[in-house]
This record gives C-alpha cells, sequence and structure tokens, in this order.
C-alpha cells in the first residue's frame, strides 16, 4: 500500500461523529476536558507561593524559587509529552496515562497541606515539616510531568476530529479552545484563594490550604473522567514518529560530518547543514534551515518571561503587604492574578479589531517582530511601576532592631499622667496610654526615671527585640516588660493581645479566638484576627462588656483594660489602643497598572509570538517551533533564579528595577536581531524546492534516456559493422 493510500485510509476517520451544529460531538468532551484541567493547573499555582511561605515556612526567596522552578519544568516536560504521543502512545493514551499521574500529583499535594497530620500538639501548624515538603515535592514534579506532558497533546487531539470539510469549524474550535483556557484560569483564581482564606483542621484550625489544593485536584479527576467517557467517539491517530528527533538528528548528523571534514582539503559548503546532505534529504534540510532562521530569534526572549511569571510569586507577595479592602468586597493577595486572564479577553480583541488596524491606517509598518519588541518594553515598564509601588510599600512599613539594638515603648497603666525620662529624652504620658512610637537602644542597660520625687530603675533589654514598659500606677510596685512582635502580621492578617490593669482577673473571647484568664496587671499572648469588624466580649466575675473594632491588613494591636473600667453599656469607651504595627496603606488597586502593562505586553509578545512563529514555519516544523516557544518560557522561570541568586539585593525595588532594565537591554538587542531578519513564505519555499527536485530528477531521466539512446545506438552500430565483416569474409 503507498503512503497516498494510507493517507486516505486515515482521513476516512476524520469528521465521521456524529455532529451538533456542524462540529463532532467529541470535541465538547475535550473542551470540558482543558476547562477542567486549567482550572486545576491554575487554581494551585496561585495559592502556591503563599503555601511555601506560611504553611512550609519557607522565607521569600526560598518560596520563589521553588516556584519558578515548579513553572520551569511545567514548560520543559512539553517535548517529553510530543515525543511520547508521536512515537509511542499516541495522543489519546498519551493524554489518559499523564492525566492519571497529574491527578495524583494534585491529590498529594492536597494531603501535603493537611496540618492535623503532624499537628501533635494542635496549635494549628504541622510539627513535622520534612513529611510536608517531601510529600509536596512529589507532587508538584508529578504535576508538571502532567501538565507539561498533555499540553502539546490536546489541543491537536482537539483538531484531529475534523475532517478536510470542516475547517471552518476547526478554527472555531481553537478559538472556544483558547477562550476555555482563560476562562478556567480566570474562574480559578477567584475561588482558590477564597478556599485558602478559610479555617479548616480537624483539631485545630488553620488556613485551609488542603481545600484550596483538594479542588483543583477534584477538577483534575473530572477532566480525566470526561475526556474517558468521549472515547468511543474519538478519531486516534496512531504513532507516526516524532518530527524533533528526526530534527535533532538531522542537525547533530550535520555538526559531525562538518568536524570529520574540517581538513582544508574538502571544500566548503554554503551552510553548515548541508553537510547532512550524504544522509538526509535536501528538502528536510532545506525546512531546518527555515526553522533555525526563527530558533535564533528565540535566544533573547527568555527575557520576558522572567519578568512576565513573576506575577504569580513577587507581585502576591507584594499584594500580601497592601490593603485589599475593596469596600462591599475584600481581595486575597493571590486573586490579585485573575486581573490578568479579565484583561487578556479583554484586550485581544481590542488590540486585533482597534489598536493595530489604526496603527496600519497611520501608514507604519507594525510588523510582528516589532510588535514583540515593544511588548518587551511595555512588560518592562510594568516592572517600574511594581518599583515604584514597593516603594509606597517600604514607607509604611515598621524598621524592626537589629542584632545590636532594642526598642522599647512605654505604657502607662495609672489613671494619672506621668513623665518618662530616660537617655536624655523625656516623655509625657496621659493615663491608661503608651508611646505612639518605639526608641531605639543600642546599650542593653537603661535608667528610667518617673515622677517627681522621681523613681528610678534599671530596665534591662533584649537584643534583637520589641519590648513594652508596663508601668503600674503605684509607681514603687514591679515594672513588667513585655515582648512585642517583631515581623509583619502574615497573609494580611491582625495580631491583637490585651493587658488587664484592674485588680481582678478578666477573660476576652471573640467569635475566633478565646484568650486564657488574664490576671491582674498582666497580658495575654497574641491572637490572629481576619481583617473586618471583630467584636470581643470581656468577663469579671457576673459582669460583662462588649468592645468591637474594624481591623484593616497586617496590623499589630494591644488594647488596655484600665482599673476605671465599668461595666455596662458604654464600657467600651474605657479600653484604650496601641497599635504595635501600624496596618497596610498602600492599597492593592494601586496594582491595577503594573498588571495592565503586563498584559498588554503578553498580547504583543505572546501572542504576536506564536502567530509569527507559525505562518514563518515549514509545513512539518511548527511541532518544532512550538517546543522552542515553550523552552523560552521554561529559561526565563531559571533566569529568575539565577539573577536573584547573583544580585542579592537588599530592597524588592531595585530587584525589580535590575529586572526591567535587563529586558530593556534584551529588547535592544532583540530588535537590532529583527532588522536583519527577512520575512519569508515557507509554503512557496518548499513548493519551489519541491518543484526545483522534480526538475532535477526529470533532467537525470532524460538524460539517462540519452545515454540509454546512445548506447542502443552504439550497440546498433557496432552488430552493423561485425555482420559486414562476417559477410565479406563468407564471400
Amino acid at each position: 500500500m503507498t503512503e497516498k493510500d494510507d493517507l486516505k485510509k486515515e482521513s476516512k476517520g476524520r469528521g465521521k461523529c456524529k455532529e451538533v451544529f456542524g462540529y463532532p460531538i467529541s470535541i465538547f468532551f475535550i473542551i470540558v476536558n482543558e476547562f477542567c484541567e486549567r482550572f486545576s493547573y491554575y487554581g494551585m499555582r496561585a495559592v502556591l507561593v503563599l503555601y511555601f511561605k506560611y504553611f512550609l515556612r519557607w522565607d521569600d526567596d526560598l518560596a520563589i524559587s521553588i516556584y519558578h522552578t515548579f513553572v520551569a519544568f511545567c514548560y520543559l516536560t512539553p517535548i517529553l509529552g510530543a515525543i511520547i504521543a508521536d512515537s509511542w502512545l499516541g495522543k489519546f493514551n498519551t493524554i489518559i496515562y499523564l492525566s492519571i499521574v497529574y491527578a495524583i500529583g494534585q491529590v498529594a499535594m492536597a494531603v501535603s497541606a493537611i496540618h492535623d497530620i503532624t499537628d501533635s500538639d494542635r496549635d494549628g501548624s504541622p510539627d513535622n515539616l520534612t513529611f510536608h515538603i517531601v510529600l509536596s515535592m512529589v507532587g508538584l514534579l508529578l504535576i508538571a510531568l502532567g501538565t507539561g506532558g498533555i499540553k502539546p497533546c490536546v489541543a491537536a487531539f482537539g483538531g484531529d476530529q475534523f475532517g478536510e470539510h470542516q475547517d471552518k469549524q476547526r478554527r472555531t474550535f481553537f478559538s472556544v479552545f483558547y477562550l476555555c483556557i482563560n476562562g478556567g484560569s480566570l474562574l480559578s483564581t477567584i475561588i482558590t484563594p477564597i478556599l485558602r482564606a478559610q479555617n479548616c483542621g480537624i483539631h485545630s484550625k488553620s488556613k485551609c490550604y488542603s481545600l484550596a489544593f483538594g479542588v483543583p485536584a477534584a477538577l483534575m479527576a473530572v477532566s480525566l473522567m470526561v475526556f474517558i467517557m468521549g472515547s468511543g467517539m474519538y478519531y486516534k491517530t496512531k504513532p507516526e514518529g516524532n518530527i524533533m528527533l528526526k530534527v535533532s538528528k538531522c542537525i547533530g548528523f550535520a555538526i559531525k560530518n562538518r568536524y570529520r571534514h574540517k581538513s582544508k582539503q574538502y571544500p566548503k559548503r554554503e551552510h553548515w547543514m548541508d553537510w547532512a546532505e550524504e544522509k538526509y534529504d535536501k528538502l528536510l534540510i532545506a525546512q531546518i534551515k527555515i526553522a533555525l532562521r526563527v530558533l535564533v530569534l528565540y535566544i533573547p526572549l527568555p527575557m520576558f518571561w522572567t519578568l512576565f511569571d513573576q506575577k504569580g510569586s513577587r507581585w502576591t507577595l507584594q499584594a500580601t503587604t497592601m490593603d485589599g479592602n475593596f469596600g462591599s468586597i475584600v481581595i486575597q493577595p493571590d486573586q490579585m492574578q485573575t486581573i490578568n486572564p479579565i484583561l487578556i479577553l479583554t484586550l485581544v480583541p481590542v488590540m486585533d479589531s482597534l489598536v493595530f488596524p489604526l496603527i496600519k491606517k497611520c501608514g507604519l509598518n507594525f510588523t510582528p517582530l516589532k510588535k514583540m519588541t515593544v511588548g518587551m518594553i511595555v512588560a518592562a515598564l510594568a516592572f517600574v511601576c511594581a518599583a515604584v509601588i514597593q516603594l509606597q510599600i517600604d514607607k509604611t512599613l515598621p524598621v524592626f532592631p537589629s542584632a545590636s539594638q532594642s526598642q522599647l515603648k512605654f505604657l502607662n497603666m495609672g489613671n494619672t499622667p506621668i513623665t518618662v525620662q530616660f537617655q536624655e529624652n523625656q516623655l509625657n504620658l496621659s493615663g491608661a496610654q503608651a508611646s505612639e512610637e518605639y526608641f531605639t537602644f543600642e546599650s542593653d542597660q537603661i535608667t528610667v526615671s518617673i515622677g517627681n520625687p522621681s523613681v528610678s530603675k534599671d530596665v534591662s533589654l533584649t537584643k534583637e527585640q520589641r519590648q513594652t514598659l508596663l508601668i503600674p500606677s503605684a509607681i514603687n510596685d514591679d515594672w513588667q516588660l513585655a515582648y512585642d512582635l517583631i515581623y509583619k502580621p502574615q497573609e494580611g492578617n491582625n495580631e491583637i493581645r490585651f493587658i488587664n490593669g484592674m485588680s481582678t482577673p478578666v477573660n476576652v473571647s471573640s467569635a475566633a479566638v478565646h484568650y486564657d484568664q488574664i490576671e491582674p496587671l498582666h497580658y495575654s499572648n497574641y491572637s490572629e484576627i481576619k481583617n473586618g469588624r471583630a467584636t470581643f466580649t470581656l468577663q469579671s466575675g457576673s459582669q460583662s462588656c462588649e468592645y468591637s473594632k474594624d481591623f484593616g491588613f497586617g496590623g499589630s494591636y494591644t488594647f488596655f483594660i484600665p482599673s476605671t473600667l465599668t461595666f455596662g453599656p458604654n464600657c467600651h469607651e474605657s479600653i484604650t489602643e496601641s497599635v504595635d504595627i501600624k496596618p497596610n496603606s498602600v492599597h492593592m488597586a494601586l496594582q491595577i497598572p503594573q498588571y495592565f502593562l503586563i498584559t498588554a505586553g503578553e498580547v504583543m509578545f505572546s501572542v504576536t509570538g506564536l502567530e509569527f512563529s507559525y505562518s514563518q514555519a515549514p509545513s512539518n516544523m511548527k511541532s518544532v517551533l512550538q517546543a522552542g516557544w515553550l523552552l523560552t518560557n521554561s529559561f526565563g522561570n531559571f533566569i529568575v533564579l539565577i539573577v536573584a541568586e547573583i544580585a542579592k539585593l537588599p530592597k524588592q525595588w531595585t530587584e525589580y528595577i535590575l529586572f526591567a532594565s535587563l529586558l530593556v537591554a534584551v529588547s535592544i538587542i532583540f530588535s537590532i536581531m529583527a532588522n536583519f531578519y527577512t520575512y519569508i513564505d515557507p509554503t512557496a519555499i518548499e513548493a519551489e524546492f519541491k518543484k526545483k527536485i522534480h526538475d532535477d530528477e526529470d533532467d537525470k531521466k532524460r538524460e539517462l534516456q540519452k545515454s540509454e539512446f546512445k548506447m542502443e545506438k552504439r550497440d546498433s552500430v557496432s552488430s552493423d559493422n561485425g555482420d559486414k565483416k562476417h559477410v565479406q569474409t563468407s564471400m
């Protein structure tokens, strides 16, 4: 059977599935499968960096490093998936098997986030972090293999379902397919941060990362089941051999053959790929030459992805230090990522139907490579915006004591004003009030004098700590030192405590926390309170008092219960508040411009880059360039690790400026490379090349026929001469 007959036989199965509105029913299973899979991936990824920081208790640098390593592997494994599908299992089986691996990885992540498994002391935090770290790393490895492995297969498998008469439907399918990707991303980045913000647990309550990972795991299981349900309706192509392997072997042979013949006795060839002509077809070599021209342009591109993928890491951590109160709606830090898919769905049609045509009408030749260059510069501007916002945030952050310093504030627990003198400083404190700011000391011991006649005492301070000196109403009584927070409250929550200035014990409770009994002239431990309004009930014997306050994000407070407190409807007026750490005051809405710029850059860079790669690729090299494009994303995430590790900049805003500067420099290099690039029509070149090969073959056939004719004529002449000689001899 000829190759042409094989193609006819295979095409018989295409488009033969039952149709709905002209579309094969099988593609609806594929679309639902893709929506669920993208929900699973982006939902898990949205909360991942916060899981590293707050559950596994990693610092910012380690959390970001592991996050970008994971993303990098997600864009490396598509090459493996394509090889498996094209060489051995086929697209259908590859999707099935790797989806199972994917689902197992998601389940492993959900289990790794259950703190009760190792929380033996039931304080809401895991005690054996090694177990959770190992399980989560195994889960992420399986997810990277699964999501990357099926990435190049699902879209191509969907395209296989259409027959030759369904070109219009196939184009619509890819548009809907892209919409499902962004729809799944949008919904998951809204929902999973909400799930993460809930408190859950068997024995003790903690942030519900297990639910935030569990729902994506369930969606991945649904994705797999939906895909299997359509099994009987799919058109399934057989593995045809992987073009990437063939291209790699051809390039390898050319390099090897060139090295063998490097001496001057061998004539030079026009292109180094021509050294593969001894073994490989000239058409394949010509197609590889075309693909290599595009792949060379890919070299500077990873720098764009270096910046782009930090919106899920650095920008999310930046949002944790900001105010997410949007009136009636409270936005979680990881929900800010939803701006990207929303803007993608908005900007793509606006750019295609309005902006780019308008630029064309102005007479500007806005080529794809120029669009990509502008996209890189716009992405750099997004990081300049992030740096400006970070500067504003840094102004609001507390300055904690260094290793050689101590910090101290004073609280007057009495009802009358006092004057506090220490190290040539004088401070006037009203009754039941604390000093507004902390005082920093280099010495570990200071002398504090109070009253007239003054009472002086030596106070021992602890290095690297913040403390509050509790000054009783009876100056001669013991003075206590309370240890204050030396970190910004995590995840935008608040830390609060109560100090009891009464002569009787007090119980303090709320819907979220319950304090132990606070003894007279003593203080409670800090407790975590979410943003929003909280009501506390103070009870002493049979008497009670309610105190309410609206909390912002990331503040620390000390509430003082004075000895003059009178239980009753107005008792809350007597309670005084001291702000130890100011709440976040820079609003999350200020991140919107940087998200707008990074998304605009993505539209001009990524969407245009895919279109350019497809239009400039030879007919059988589309997958090769797709693999090269995905590799740029993978390398970009590795660059984040390298630059951050080498730079070691003390301020975050300087790191943003560094990345922006690097991308601007790379965009200049790319624009120079693009200036020397000549746009081609690969189809026309291939057709011309095939015609040339065909003409050469025809010329060879004609030459062969001529030579055969000459030989026949020569043989005929020789035969005639032989007969004449024979006749003469006979005569």
